[in-house]
């Protein structure tokens, strides 16, 4: 990677210098809880982000692990203006306030937005983060691929201080409605300490997950499905603190999840209102191929930390490297009778090296505090969709991004505070010669193939921020924002789908998408309320739609607008018994024809609540209700059938339940039962979705039980 080798060398430079550690220190007299990273790139108080967020911490993350590892469901559940999962390993549709968000790894990012295959949620365990942060609307503070915001899974780093300390976690989670073949078994463990300047940390999970049934106790749809997957991560984390101001860390992760099965699809049609569910069937009829989910991600790291470089400015380097491989299920939609060949398997790769290094410095004026966060960020993605028959569906882009970016912050009175920013981005896109594939649906509906002349493609996008938000009192803290992101999300479907011959006759321009939102937060005693309005518009869309006559994704160019509002509320009502409720509204049509927006980008209105219980000092009981909406925007065309997304999607209320017994202080048992009423339900997308085996049901009463040793 071309990048790689200047990356290492403007990090020997800075290095010279000194570098920066895995997550910046927050000052001693602040709660962890209350410090967001994500957003200004530093460490800074949320009670000075003039935005929407959420951070998910570890007791949360801990609490919906006893339930679902599964990190689409922990966020569906726990971030507003999130969409709720689809159960099933992909994240296609759940979008973040209508948009598709960048995932990160402790700012690594782990989507692949060149050729998005909504696969990038599931690319770490659970037992290897310490919390997550969202940062809601387009932003391009991390640059390409964050139409919706960002999730950044902040790993866990060395805390004991002793020389060793460590954790081990095993549970089993099997269908409570039957029991058969159902049950799974999850193993995860962590070590860490401290010996004099260095600490480490190593985290391995393991998992086997049997098959997974419904509500009547059918097994669940394979399309992207999680029956029968082995899952592993293998995650460390190795620190070195030089001096007091100056420390360095390496850290590694290693995730793998496939599914490998002998089952196969009884393939229904949602438009009948009949499910696709699994059944064993004879080798010729299992899933063809290689099985499908990610092959590998790996993610490598070094991060350095001078606090005080010079002056009042603190460097932070991060220097990264990712390689993933995701593996897609065997389609028919990939045939080419000339070739002889009845279908295909796709695979996504791609390979990013990058540099990040960021000066933060602060000062102090009479009555003000004014920070600048300034630097410059290099990056080269390689991503490509080959399949696995040797054909090339998307061939290699060779992107080469570099951005310089200013961002600041001043504090008045400590109650005021306005925040400006500003990121010039200049990205070169190298594409080769290629030809598009020609794939048959049917004998007689084939697309047609094309040459098309290569070239270098050139993006020059400046983007803005500006936001204030006044800390009032503890009533009343509102806040206005806007802020933009500069998109070229899913280039590989646009070159796939070519119909032109040479690529610079492409309508590749980068999508400007502008977001507004306004809110307040408010805290009255023992309650506190969130509440946050937003409006996103872009002049190029962000998504992509079905043609039926070539079973070939398209994309969707049209202006769009979305908008939508989300509320919390949160009350203490004795220090043993808290509640929180959320509800969160979205919605979005394309501009030019005045007609919504489908479910693959807008989702059903979403409400949860939550209940805490500490019903001893040694025993906890937490409820999650969540409910989901209506969302009935379209009419069935003459057949009564519904266009790809847009099939009717009916409210249904789903309760989970986790507990947790602490039998002594190194060793406590924990009980999660999701669904567990056993409602038979459609999850919203497999509603919405009127294509392609995605009517499979939700989960039925699932149990999960498990131990905790400490050591």
């Amino acid at each position: 990677m071309r990048l790689l080798s200047t990356s290492l060398s403007l990090l020997s430079l800075c290095i010279s210098a000194s570098l920066y550690a895995s997550e910046t220190k927050a000052p001693q007299d602040q709660s962890l809880e209350r410090i967001i990273v994500t957003g200004s790139r530093v460490a800074e108080n949320m009670d000075e982000v003039p935005a929407s967020i959420t951070i998910i911490t570890q007791q949360a993350l801990q609490e919906q692990l006893k339930i679902n590892p599964e990190l689409q469901s922990i966020l569906g559940a726990l971030v507003p203006g999130m969409a709720v999962d689809t159960g099933s390993s992909s994240n296609s549709s759940q979008t973040l306030r209508g948009r598709n968000p960048l995932v990160m790894i402790d700012g690594v990012p782990q989507s692949t937005p060149l050729r998005n295959g909504a696969l990038d949620i599931r690319t770490i365990d659970p037992s290897a983060i310490a919390r997550i942060e969202v940062i809601k609307g387009a932003t391009s503070i991390y640059g390409n691929g964050a139409a919706g915001g960002i999730i950044n899974f902040i790993t866990k780093k060395s805390q004991s201080g002793a020389p060793a300390n460590g954790e081990i976690n095993v549970s089993s989670r099997f269908s409570a409605v039957k029991l058969a073949e159902s049950a799974g078994a999850r193993f995860s463990g962590a070590l860490d300490g401290s010996l004099d300047k260095f600490n480490y940390l190593f985290v391995a999970s393991y998992e086997e997950n049997g098959v997974q049934r419904d509500a009547e106790g059918d097994i669940l749809g394979l399309q992207y499905g999680l029956s029968d997957s082995v899952t592993e991560n293998y995650f460390t984390k190795l620190g070195y603190d030089i001096d007091t101001d100056k420390s360095l860390s390496v850290s590694y992760n290693f995730y793998r999840s496939q599914q490998k099965t002998d089952l196969g699809d009884v393939v229904n049609d949602i438009n009948t209102g009949t499910k696709t569910y699994a059944i064993h069937v004879p080798k010729a009829l299992q899933k063809q191929g290689k099985p499908q989910g990610p092959d590998g991600n790996e993610n490598i790291s070094i991060k350095y930390i001078d606090n005080a470089i010079f002056g009042d400015t603190q460097l932070t380097v991060d220097l990264y490297a990712q390689k993933i491989e995701n593996v897609f299920f065997y389609s028919p939609r990939l045939a080419n009778p000339d070739l002889g060949l009845d279908g295909g398997q796709s695979i996504i790769r791609s390979e990013k090296s990058g540099l990040r290094s960021t000066f933060n410095t602060q000062l102090t004026f009479s009555n003000t505090e004014a920070t600048f966060i300034y630097g410059v960020d290099l990056l080269n993605d390689t991503t490509s969709q080959p399949l696995v028959d040797g054909r090339v569906w998307v061939p290699e882009m060779d992107m080469q991004s570099a951005a310089g970016f200013l961002q600041t912050k001043w504090v008045f009175n400590n109650d005021f505070i306005v925040k400006a920013g500003v990121r010039n981005e200049r990205i070169d896109l190298d594409v080769n010669d290629y030809s598009t594939l020609k794939l048959c649906t049917s004998a007689t509906q084939c697309s047609t193939a094309v040459d098309v002349k290569g070239d270098t493609l050139e993006y020059r996008a400046t983007t803005y921020n500006l936001g204030i938000k006044y800390n009032w009192s503890e009533t009343f803290s509102p806040f206005v924002s806007m802020s933009q992101g500069a998109d070229i999300s899913d280039l590989g479907l646009l070159l796939r789908a070519a119909t032109v011959t040479d690529i610079a006759d492409i309508q590749t321009e980068a999508a400007i998408i502008d977001n507004y939102e306004m809110g307040f937060t408010s805290q009255f005693k023992s309650t506190r309320v969130e509440f946050a309005a937003f409006r996103s518009l872009s002049e190029l869309g962000t998504s992509n739609k079905l043609n039926p006559q070539t079973g070939v994704y398209e994309p969707l160019r049209a202006p769009q607008r979305i908008w939508g509002y989300e509320a919390v509320i949160s009350h203490d009502f004795s220090r043993a018994l808290q509640m929180t409720a959320s509800y969160s509204f979205v919605e979005g049509k394309q501009t030019s024809t005045d007609t919504y927006l489908g479910s693959r980008q807008i989702n059903a209105p979403k409400g949860t609540v939550n209940v805490k219980w500490r019903a001893t000092d040694s025993f906890t009981v937490n409820v999650d209700g969540i409910y989901v909406g209506d969302r009935k925007r379209f009419e069935p065309d003459a057949s009564g059938k519904y266009g790809a997304d847009q099939g009717p999607v009916d409210s249904y209320f789903v309760v989970n339940l986790n507990s947790n017994y602490q039998f002594t202080p190194k060793f406590s048992g924990y009980l999660g039962i999701q669904n567990l009423l056993n409602l038979d339900y459609y999850p919203s997308r497999s509603q919405s979705y009127a294509y392609g085996s995605y009517n499979v049901k939700g989960l039925g009463t699932t149990v999960n039980l498990g131990v905790q040793f400490k050591l």
